[in-house]
């Protein structure tokens, strides 16, 4: 069953073109994340998947029906970056409020044990850290056990270990067949979360795949050799190098040539050649759109 379905999106801000005709289906039970630099058109597009945007071009399809149509059904969750609290309101009274709006939620008690915020209910949104108001953002999007959660940078406000919770409770909630949309900067998250990537760049899909294929777009590959005090940076293919507890780490475009280079000049010495992380992999994705 398709869960998204986004034919020939385009928006624009007058002049500024911020997406380009997306093409992009996302089935039901998938875990996406959108990845992009600043400008790329991730924003514009969740906002037009929610239907919260109209496109100019181009159609969106939630389920096989509209934004509207999902949405009226409780089938979408979403999660701000920012804002979305009423100003007084404590956590449980907008939950509460929330658990009446949808068809078919999950109790209170449920959603607060899943964003951690247990014991929490009293306390008015004022009194929240930023952490808890992420969470609270979270619970808020789920109790309504929609079967499409879409997050907007969700772990920014949070400290290492609740970003490794939050990412459980995802998952757990995901395991359940619901389909997970977010956006991140966290490279690692989406690595280590996401079945699928999508890396947005200048409103256009660029690369659309899990974690290894995305990294196999990128030819560049890293040797790494025991450090004989050599000039490395003179070998070819090789693009940068640094030395670290012994080693020489070399980034290179070429990794054929610069091994044979290296057995040549006598260096092939404890040789690792291991592919890019996902990381580097869209940096230098997003450095070739440019």
């Amino acid at each position: 069953m398709t869960a998204v379905e986004l034919q020939n999106l385009s928006y624009s801000y007058g002049s500024l073109q911020a997406v380009h005709d997306i093409t992009l289906t996302v089935g039901a039970g998938e875990v996406v994340a959108v990845l992009g630099p600043n400008g790329a058109g991730k924003s514009t597009t969740l906002l037009m998947l929610l239907g919260l945007l109209p496109p100019r071009t181009g159609t969106v399809r939630l389920f096989g029906g509209s934004p509207q149509a999902a949405a009226a059904a409780g089938r979408i969750g979403a999660m701000p970056q920012a804002g979305g609290l009423l100003p007084r309101s404590t956590v449980g009274d907008l939950l509460t409020f929330l658990h009446q709006v949808y068809p078919h939620p999950m109790p209170v008690a449920e959603a607060l044990e899943l964003a951690e915020l247990t014991g929490l209910a009293g306390r008015t949104v004022e009194r929240l850290s930023g952490g808890q108001a992420q969470r609270l953002r979270f619970a808020m999007a789920v109790i309504g056990r929609p079967d499409l959660l879409i997050l907007d940078e969700p772990t920014a406000a949070l400290d290492v270990e609740s970003r490794r919770a939050f990412w459980a409770a995802m998952r757990g909630y995901a395991g359940q067949g619901r389909t997970v949309l977010f956006s991140t900067h966290y490279l690692e998250e989406a690595d280590a979360n996401a079945d699928r990537i999508v890396v947005l760049d200048r409103g256009r899909v660029i690369a659309d795949g899990t974690a290894a294929d995305v990294k196999r777009r990128v030819q560049v590959r890293t040797v790494i050799v025991a450090d004989q005090n050599h000039d490395y940076s003179v070998l070819p293919g090789v693009v940068a190098f640094a030395r670290h507890q012994g080693r020489a780490v070399l980034t290179s475009t070429d990794s054929d040539a610069t091994v044979l280079a290296l057995a040549e000049a006598r260096l092939l010495c404890d040789l690792e050649v291991t592919g890019v992380g996902l990381e580097e992999a869209y940096l230098t994705l997003t450095r070739l759109e440019a």
